[in-house]
């Protein structure tokens, strides 16, 4: 697990094995992914600062920078993607967080994707293979106390029974 390099402040987190570096922002929350069981690959704890030199080089992403100002992103293999997304849902209310986590139209959609690697670029004598490789969960600053507190719920058994969803905010 690595935060992107260099950019935010960071402090050493540890659950068992596990040990890394991490976004200081985000440190409690990886915290209570791992302690959940989830597997993690990187975090961020801003993606428009830490991409803030990308238009340099490629100007095409300058709107893309500037839209993540304030979003943070969590990367996991599939599997302990979509775990801790079933985790994150069932350990709280179907409100507008739980809105923003599962419907694109909402607003401040949490944009969550899967990212499939071809084996060839790294092997480039193998033809091409595409896989699935990681689940890329990105969402709103704001999103992170009450994500991190519906981890820990979770870790602590609790659950919020099924119920229907508050779907205003998409009109439906």
């Amino acid at each position: 697990m690595t935060s992107y390099e260099g950019t935010h402040p960071t402090v050493l987190v540890r659950v068992g094995s596990r040990s890394a570096q991490i976004d200081d922002q985000l440190a409690p929350t990886i915290q209570a992914i791992w302690e959940c069981g989830f597997d993690t690959f990187t975090c961020c704890q801003d993606l428009a600062e830490s991409n803030a030199d990308w238009p340099e080089k490629l100007p095409h992403m300058a709107e893309w920078v500037k839209s993540r100002r304030g979003w943070m992103l969590i990367d996991f293999p599939v599997d302990s993607g979509l775990a801790f997304l079933s985790a994150v849902a069932n350990a709280g209310p179907r409100d507008a967080f739980y809105v923003r986590m599962t419907h694109w139209a909402a607003p401040d959609a949490w944009d969550v994707t899967i990212k499939p690697m071809d084996t060839a670029m790294f092997k480039e004598d193998l033809p091409s293979r595409f896989r699935p490789q990681l689940l890329q969960v990105s969402f709103p600053a704001y999103d992170l106390p009450e994500l991190t507190q519906r981890l820990r719920d979770h870790a602590a058994g609790r659950s919020v029974p099924p119920a229907p969803a508050d779907w205003s905010t998409v009109g439906r």
